[in-house]
């Protein structure tokens, strides 16, 4: 009679749960999580990315202006639109781009504490900050800025093009506890930075009696733009398209420069509603030594200007070469090398914490072979990241609100605080085919209908195969 009643009871439950169709999993718990925190929380067995098409993402932005600034047709001069911008601008604004192309991605539960993940993905990385001094310089000249300096240390920048080769292994430690770490090998395709520039450029009044009537001085002046991967492009006369794509490949092979990579990661559950993860990624350093080229502008130089003569000449004389005479003068204070010597870069340093609440239980189905976990449908919770930058960090503030709408669809609402803008509203859905999941992100909506008016945004996509999120069954 007991073990009839056993038997009852497991038919009864597996009938109600079949009706309620049990939520087991989150947003957090989908595959693209695990770039971004290799201790992320995994309720799948396994996924496979869909090859070149796993996930692309894209961000661009620039702080303190807008493509709109300088091409609002309501102001018909535009020099003038151009000063205006330029001025409204710090040396502290800065413009950037990130993209990420995942080639392939695999990963797969080898026990019940352990998830192992493999992929390659390419990324170009491009940040400068705006070099207030010289864009003034160049735009306006010199004249209305009589002894005020020109600051060369404010022209810093980096751009880097690279493949990444990954493996990462996420543990459960414990009930509460889960940590994660993943090697990187990264495969260099090009590099540019100047980031340690000294000197001004200052126009003075002369004294009284003077050979000209102002002073200019360039004062320990020394700008060194670095590059590798850029030297066999401008020596290859004659490339072809294919030719230049062999190249690139080759380079992605660990053909060019090349570096190593870590990121370390972590989830704690508080409890069974509140959690808090934290990752550090790209711990890296990239050795440039193939196809390196240096070229360095410095010294110190003060003029009082040109003192043109008029000797009478004869019919077979020349004129004075004053201009000939000024560039050689030049050329011997301000000296300009061509470089070759390897160098080291380190990587962006990219780093995130969470802390999530969740709430409203799905239902668990009652079964022996799957872990007793609880999910929840809803989930709220706030986002801090960063990147260490040339002059420091950047920072970006987030809250979200993740929701699980039925078994196969969910989405995410987020409104982030960055250096771009105070109204940053982004959302995120994803739907699943059977084993086949789509997910797509964007950031700043309210910009989409004119996105000249946007400082920044993103997007972001990807098509993966998830495997059985009950974890139970093995």
């Amino acid at each position: 009679m007991q073990r009839l009643f056993v038997v009852f009871f497991l038919i009864f439950s597996k009938i109600s749960i079949s009706q309620n169709k049990p939520l087991l999993y989150n947003v957090d718990a989908l595959p693209q999580t695990l770039l971004s925190n290799p201790g992320a929380e995994i309720n799948f067995r396994g996924h496979i990315g869909m090859p070149f098409f796993s996930q692309f993402h894209i961000s661009a932005g620039f702080t303190g202006v807008t493509l709109f600034d300088i091409f609002d047709d309501s102001n018909p001069n535009v020099n003038l639109r151009v000063r205006n911008a330029i001025r409204n601008l710090t040396p502290q604004d800065y413009f950037s781009i990130n993209e990420q192309w995942e080639i392939f991605s695999f990963g797969w539960k080898l026990n019940r504490r352990d998830y192992l993940s493999i992929g390659v993905y390419q990324e170009t990385d491009v940040f400068s900050y705006f070099p207030k001094d010289l864009a003034i310089l160049i735009n306006e000249g010199n004249s209305s800025y009589i002894g005020q300096p020109f600051d060369f240390s404010q022209a810093a920048f980096t751009a880097e093009v690279l493949a990444v080769y990954h493996m990462g292994l996420t543990r459960q430690i414990n009930d509460k506890l889960i940590v994660g770490v993943r090697g990187k090998l990264y495969s260099g395709i090009f590099n540019v930075e100047s980031t340690n520039n000294q000197g001004t450029f200052t126009t003075t009044l002369n004294n009284q009696g003077a050979t000209g009537i102002y002073t200019q001085t360039a004062s320990n002046i020394d700008v060194l733009i670095k590059t590798s991967g850029f030297a066999p492009l401008n020596n290859a006369e004659g490339n072809t398209v294919e030719q230049a794509a062999a190249d690139v490949l080759k380079r992605s092979l660990f053909g060019g420069n090349v570096g190593v990579g870590l990121d370390i990661g972590a989830t704690y559950e508080v409890n069974e509603q509140f959690k808090v993860t934290g990752a550090v990624r790209d711990i890296g350093i990239m050795f440039q030594r193939t196809d390196v080229e240096n070229y360095r502008y410095y010294g110190d130089y003060q003029t009082e200007g040109l003192e043109p003569l008029f000797p009478e000449l004869d019919e077979d004389e020349e004129a004075i070469p004053y201009w000939d005479l000024f560039e050689d003068e030049v050329d011997e204070n301000l000296q300009d090398e061509t470089l070759y010597d390897s160098y080291t870069t380190w990587r962006p340093v990219k780093f995130n914490t969470s802390m999530e609440f969740g709430f409203g239980r799905a239902l668990v189905p009652c079964n022996y072979r799957l872990r007793e976990e609880v999910r929840y449908l809803n989930a709220v919770g706030m986002l801090l990241s960063g990147v260490k930058r040339p002059k420091g960090i950047t920072l970006a503030f987030s809250a979200y609100y993740d929701k699980l709408v039925t078994e196969k669809f969910g989405f995410r609402a987020m409104y982030s605080i960055d250096d771009y803008s105070f109204t940053n509203i982004g959302a995120m859905v994803h739907r699943t085919f059977g084993n086949f999941n789509v997910y797509m992100a964007a950031n700043n909506l309210l910009a989409f209908p004119n996105l000249a008016k946007a400082n920044g945004t993103s997007v972001q996509l990807g098509l993966q195969f998830i495997f059985d999120r009950r974890l139970g069954y093995y």
